[in-house]
């Protein structure tokens, strides 16, 4: 992608610019791969008196667990929120504007948070549904809310990712059998000397949300976009932002 320095260049001036800011609040977020769960081999190696037992054959329909995390990049603590119905834009929201009630207590002088992810389907700068969210999340939250997105198939360099290798090199063989025991496992992992903050949203998604021309239209107009990188780089606020 011809674009693919561009950006990362900005993502790296980006976080030059901002960190040590006590204005800013800067996080990295993704949705880990979809966990099944039940009594399913995971082809990893679990330590025990007894070997593991799973299943020969997946053959029964699978209960699944979507992982989402939040990473925060200003003091390394990370949050993962588990869904049980569809990853949506709104899923993706819900776990932000929970993980904000969490924290925002401990960071009374932030105005502005900075979102570092990949550019999926979900949350990219091109998802209505995702950016009326925030929209809205920003107008509640009095935040400004930058997202600041890496280049396609460099998903590897977003911090998050390595909470994810850790999870799985943590929990490797272990038969996820049931909700309790993927949220338990996962409470017990440590990144950077710290362990996350789990949290399950028990709530079903609707998939294939749209705004019609006209929302299009009003929405855009809250949302100011980096005139060299407007799908990788956009700001949402009340205030007048120039780049």
């Amino acid at each position: 992608m011809p674009q693919t320095d561009a950006i990362f260049e900005n993502v790296n001036k980006i976080n030059k610019e901002t960190t040590g800011n006590k204005k800013v609040i800067r996080i990295s977020i993704d949705c880990k791969a979809t966990v099944n769960v039940g009594e399913y081999s995971r082809y990893g190696k679990s330590r025990s008196a007894d070997a593991v037992q799973a299943l020969d054959h997946d053959m029964e329909i699978k209960k699944k667990m979507i992982p989402f995390g939040i990473l925060n990049l200003d003091n390394a603590q990370p949050h993962v929120f588990y869904g049980n119905s569809s990853k949506t834009s709104d899923f993706i929201c819900d776990a932000i504007e929970w993980w904000w009630d969490l924290v925002k207590s401990e960071n009374p002088e932030v105005e502005e948070l900075i979102i570092f992810s990949d550019n999926g389907p979900e949350n990219s700068g091109c998802c209505t549904q995702y950016l009326s969210r925030l929209v809205a999340f920003s107008e509640q939250s009095k935040l400004k809310v930058r997202n600041v997105y890496y280049p396609p198939y460099h998903s590897k360099y977003n911090p998050i990712e390595r909470v994810w290798s850790s999870l799985e090199r943590h929990w490797n063989g272990t038969l996820l059998s049931t909700a309790k025991t993927v949220i338990e496992w996962t409470k017990t992992m440590t990144w950077k000397a710290m362990r996350p903050v789990v949290n399950l949203i028990d709530k079903v998604y609707s998939k294939g949300i749209k705004l019609n021309s006209k929302e299009k239209e009003e929405l855009e107009s809250k949302i100011v976009r980096n005139s060299e990188l407007p799908k990788w780089d956009l700001t949402i606020t009340s205030v007048a932002v120039d780049f």
